[in-house]
């Protein structure tokens, strides 16, 4: 059974979705208001989570930090009117794994849905990293999905840990941003590029030595990026 938890306050906009998702086979649940959508996505297993930003009690934003930081990993698209790149670019730093604009088209929303709910499906990197990996003084742990540097734990985000796993399994290699998308996001198709470069960012401040002068996940101009020892 696929099932989509919907955060949603536009009435309209909602039950429409809800429609929708219904034909395509889904289950929705639906709430209307941030604190009940927190409460809700804690409660029930959810393949994925739609969430607007601009919702009362609890804005979108409280609600995917809220859900990050107690270890929740269901992925999550963002449905917002706020399309500016400063609000996308801190959706992703939050935990988000993808972000749409309103107005949106219908057909593209549902595609990103799907491909959403594959990563849930397992089909995402760590899945195939199967041994412990090291580099520099950074331990990676498939099994538990634990990272230790300096021999001190380091918390990554979900999408975190599955970039940095796809990174591993190439190690030397470099990996272009439309192959880490495919993998690691589940896309088919070139999407928002900055999702690959937001979250790598993430990991060389968690990581490196030195953020502005990364040792182990380099930059590879016009070609993507590649991780060495």
């Amino acid at each position: 059974m696929k099932r989509v938890i919907l955060i949603e306050d536009n009435r309209n906009l909602a039950v429409g979705l809800r429609n929708n998702l219904e034909i395509e086979g889904y289950v929705v649940e639906l709430a209307m208001d941030g604190a009940t959508g927190l409460e809700l996505a804690r409660t029930v297993p959810a393949d994925v989570i739609i969430l607007d930003l601009m919702l009362p009690e609890l804005d979108g934003y409280r609600v995917l930090r809220a859900l990050r930081e107690q270890g929740c990993d269901t992925p999550i698209l963002i449905l917002s009117a706020r399309g500016e790149e400063t609000d996308k670019v801190l959706g992703f730093q939050l935990g988000a794994d993808d972000y749409v604009a309103k107005p949106f088209g219908l057909l593209e929303l549902m595609a990103r849905v799907e491909a959403l709910r594959r990563r849930a499906s397992g089909r995402h990197a760590s899945a195939r990293l199967t041994e412990p990996a090291r580099f520099g003084t950074v331990d990676v742990d498939p099994s538990t999905r634990t990272v230790r540097r300096d021999g001190m734990d380091v918390a990554l985000r979900p999408k975190e840990f599955d970039l940095l796993a796809a990174l591993i399994q190439r190690r030397g290699d470099v990996v272009s941003r439309d192959e880490l998308l495919h993998q690691v996001w589940g896309y088919a198709d070139e999407v928002f590029s900055r999702t690959v470069d937001t979250h790598v960012a993430e990991l060389r401040r968690k990581l490196e030595p030195d953020p502005a002068r990364p040792r182990h996940i380099l930059t590879v101009r016009k070609a993507g990026y590649r991780l060495v020892s």
